[in-house]
């Protein structure tokens, strides 16, 4: 990648997300709000986590991305019997009786956490030194995962019978959480038609890891003016309920708000969204893009809100 300026890169960032968004389309139609938000946060080195009820392709979204991106990928099931060493790898002993180490599922590029609140918080919590540090530690040793590394976790809101609640730590440290619903009539009758067919859809390459970290790199180079930056300050202490800050929805409705890394992400997805719009600095309509999916699983519902039946994306539309 030889771009003579940070403004030819920046032009190849926008060209390369639009040839990504065309080739993930031929397989996943009616979606395009969800991919933008899923490469935003492959360009902004962030992790997602998608919700949405069975039957929407969560699944097929994310093997659909793999595709178009040269990375390993690496699919795990998450159960309730899976262990952390079914994530991590284990210690096993050789023919010469020493102990080797067998790397796990998470050493590779790109992980789908399948049904991810299937399986106890103590397997869920193997995924945060990987997630935060982008390395796992076995009997004390310490083996760095390689880059890019993205966690793209899959749940499903409805069916409870058999599931964990994600620790508050572990929904930290998603990027985004993406709720999918359900297509259009229009994007239905062209799924039901496209996938009932003889005819599958070839996904071509379009970036490969080299370039993906080139372009994270290229992200954080963005430059945002202070007003940029102190709305999304601003707007994440507006959730926080009874501190001086605190809008009227968030003391009447919520009993936690978000914390500094929700800022972090909002600023950062701020900066991808503006590139993925041609733009070389964001504004605050570029952290209002992000601002739904960056807050939507930090900050926490009262039992006022619940009676009220208020969700939670329904108080953070309000603040914008």
């Amino acid at each position: 990648m030889n771009y003579q300026s940070d403004v030819e890169a920046a032009n190849a960032l926008q060209q390369s997300y639009q040839k990504l968004s065309a080739e993930i389309s031929k397989v996943i139609i009616g979606q395009d709000e969800v991919i933008r938000l899923l490469l935003t946060a492959v360009f902004c080195q962030g992790h997602c986590q998608l919700v949405g009820v069975p039957g929407l392709a969560k699944t097929l979204l994310i093997q659909t991305i793999a595709s178009a991106l040269d990375l390993q990928f690496n699919r795990i099931q998450f159960t309730p019997d899976l262990t952390t060493s079914d994530i991590l790898g284990s210690e096993t002993l050789d023919q010469n009786r020493n102990f080797k180490f067998i790397k796990g599922p998470v050493f590779a590029n790109i992980i789908l956490a399948d049904e991810i609140n299937r399986t106890p918080p103590k397997t869920q919590s193997a995924l945060l030194e990987a997630m935060q540090e982008y390395a796992v530690t076995i009997s004390g040793q310490k083996y760095s995962l390689g880059r890019p590394f993205f966690v793209l976790a899959t749940q499903n809101p409805i069916e409870q019978e058999g599931t964990y609640p994600l620790p508050e730590a572990q929904l930290d440290r998603f990027m985004f959480n993406i709720q999918l619903d359900y297509p259009a009539y229009q994007a239905e009758v062209a799924i039901v038609k496209s996938t009932t067919s003889q005819f599958k859809p070839q996904v071509d390459k379009i970036l490969d890891g080299e370039e993906i970290v080139y372009f994270q790199s290229l992200v954080r180079k963005v430059p945002v003016a202070d007003n940029v930056v102190e709305y999304a300050v601003k707007l994440v202490h507006q959730t926080r309920p009874n501190t001086a800050m605190a809008a009227a929805q968030a003391n009447q409705y919520l009993e936690w708000g978000a914390g500094p890394r929700a800022s972090q992400y909002l600023v950062l997805g701020a900066k991808c969204n503006a590139l993925l719009n041609g733009k070389y600095s964001p504004d605050v309509e570029d952290v209002r893009a992000v601002a739904l999916p960056v807050l939507r699983h930090r900050v926490v519902r009262n039992f006022k809100a619940e009676a009220e039946n208020i969700s939670v994306d329904d108080i953070v539309k309000k603040l914008l």
